[in-house]
């Protein structure tokens, strides 16, 4: 391997850790997405170390814990060499396993943090989330929660997923945030009217989560008929009905773009995510997750695309035409708050 395969580097926050331009996704190696080879999925993470890809991101919720076992024994064996991200926040529901409550009180986080540093089997997380706000708690205490963590040497830095610019600047005013993810991509540009200059204004990192619009951006599927019964894209409104048909006729100009880089749709949708960090003047770490190596390889070198002017013209109405809402339930993101 060359050094011109491995990629570039980034910083999380103003005083959080270097990290690869392009960190990894795990939650499909466990949940999610339908069945998973775990020797597959554990070549998958070896070449992303390989290739600089030093975020690695899971959390209680995949797979109720099951992802942080799986992820424990990589994160021993390399464990001065990447950043791990986790998080706490959404629960299985007591009356119905099949649904997911979202909890920020201290009592809570307090047991997450325990058990996730039981899971992983490290001494301190490098990386912890907030993965939803609980609108029924005061964010100062959530915060301050995580804050106390940092402090008794349990938590390195903080993060927080889909929430508004008022919760990240109230958030950061009571301890510094490294991090903020929220869905961003192609399909997702919500985020750019308020987090984004938030966090940019408080150098705070942008880590889109679904940079690849859960597959459907590399067209892997064409609809959630095309699914496995247990996939839990099935569930959202993109993919479904008449809302699959109009989304996936707005892939035609990602080919376009694609054909003129002799590069495949997913790498074109991981370049416009990552040339975002210009666009926008400021850090940014896409997570596309994946279970195969070779989609690594191919996720990785779309760090060094650079899209002209008329290939963002292309692709910039994209967004606009989306069917469908990101989830049945908008009140989980930050767009049904703002």
């Amino acid at each position: 391997m060359t050094d011109s395969t491995r990629i570039a580097t980034t910083r999380l926050g103003e005083h959080g850790p270097e990290v690869g331009v392009q960190g990894l996704g795990c939650m499909g190696m466990s949940f999610a997405y339908g069945p998973s080879d775990a020797d597959e999925s554990r070549a998958t993470l070896e070449r992303a170390l390989e290739l600089g890809v030093t975020l690695y991101d899971t959390a209680d919720a995949y797979g109720a814990g099951e992802n942080e076992k799986f992820l424990s024994p990589f994160f021993k064996a390399h464990r001065d060499e990447l950043v791990i991200a986790t998080k706490f926040g959404l629960a299985i529901h007591p009356d119905d396993p099949t649904k997911r409550i979202i909890r920020n009180d201290t009592p809570y986080i307090r047991q997450c943090v325990e058990a996730s540093l039981k899971r992983l089997d490290v001494d301190v997380i490098d990386l912890y989330y907030m993965h939803r706000r609980d609108v029924n708690v005061p964010i100062e205490e959530t915060v301050g929660v995580m804050a106390e963590l940092v402090r008794e040497g349990k938590v390195k830095h903080l993060g927080l997923s889909e929430v508004t610019a008022g919760e990240l600047r109230t958030a950061h005013a009571l301890h510094p945030i490294a991090a903020v993810q929220s869905e961003w991509s192609l399909f997702s540009r919500d985020i750019e009217a308020n987090v984004v200059p938030a966090a940019r204004e408080l150098g705070v990192t942008l880590v889109p989560y679904s940079p690849l619009g859960r597959g459907f951006l590399t067209g892997s599927f064409a609809a959630a008929e095309d699914l496995t019964p247990d996939d839990f894209r099935r569930q959202q409104p993109r993919f479904t009905g008449d809302n699959a048909a109009a989304n996936a006729a707005l892939l035609d100009p990602i080919r376009t773009v694609a054909h003129s880089h002799d590069a495949s749709l997913g790498q074109i949708a991981l370049a416009w995510a990552q040339q975002q960090a210009t666009v926008h003047d400021l850090p940014v770490v896409p997570i596309p997750g994946t279970r195969k190596p070779s989609r690594v390889e191919e996720n990785t070198a779309a760090t060094r695309i650079v899209l002209s002017e008329q290939d963002m013209s292309l692709l910039e109405p994209i967004a606009g035409k989306v069917a469908g809402d990101r989830y049945t339930d908008m009140g989980f993101t930050s767009a049904g708050r703002e």
